[in-house]
């Protein structure tokens, strides 16, 4: 079963389940980007051009209000079970484009703790209550949220990674001490 929440009761209406309804034990919590993307990308590739897509073609990627899941482009959603009586609820909650930010369960739900920082760091929606919001994948940093649909692929566009990377020459990259150890094989 699901039910649909205003983000205004999202906390009180989590603190209920557990604590006057007895769902206990927290499944999961996450979040959707209801923004239409044709393919699951923006179309922008070389590939894309060649395939007939361009200016012209793209899709309209305006959102209709309700009809993709919610009234806002992002949706926070949390399971939680009665393990006792073997019952399941999902909750989920429209969280405003203008103010990307929703109360946090961690004070009820220990677990959410980590749900809500991959949240905040993919989506970039604010857990308010949260005792620390870090990076948990991405290092400090990292630009952008890369589960969001308008997030530009980065296999489609040469990035730099922050931080330090380990360059090393591939073998067989026009080194001399690679050629002497071909040459002396061969022999």
């Amino acid at each position: 079963m699901w039910v649909r929440v205003d983000r205004s009761a999202w906390a009180a209406t989590g603190a209920y389940l557990k604590t006057g309804l007895g769902f206990g034990y927290f499944n999961f919590l996450s979040a959707i980007d209801w923004k239409p993307s044709p393919f699951g990308r923006d179309m922008d590739a070389q590939v894309d051009l060649s395939l007939g897509h361009d200016e012209a073609s793209k899709t309209d990627m305006a959102i209709e209000q309700g009809v993709a899941g919610g009234d806002t482009r992002f949706q926070v959603f949390a399971r939680v079970n009665d393990i006792v009586n073997g019952l399941g609820v999902t909750l989920k909650a429209d969280v405003p484009d203008d103010d990307l930010s929703i109360d946090s369960w961690v004070k009820m739900y220990g677990g959410a703790n980590w749900h809500e920082r991959e949240c905040w760091e993919m989506y970039g929606i604010s857990f308010e209550g949260h005792p620390g919001l870090r990076h948990i994948y991405l290092p400090a940093g990292f630009e952008g949220n890369p589960l969001r649909k308008d997030y530009p692929l980065l296999a489609r566009r040469l990035k730099p990674w922050p931080g330090i990377v380990d360059v090393e020459q591939m073998p067989g990259d026009d080194d001399p001490a690679d050629a002497a150890e071909t040459t002396e094989a061969a022999e």
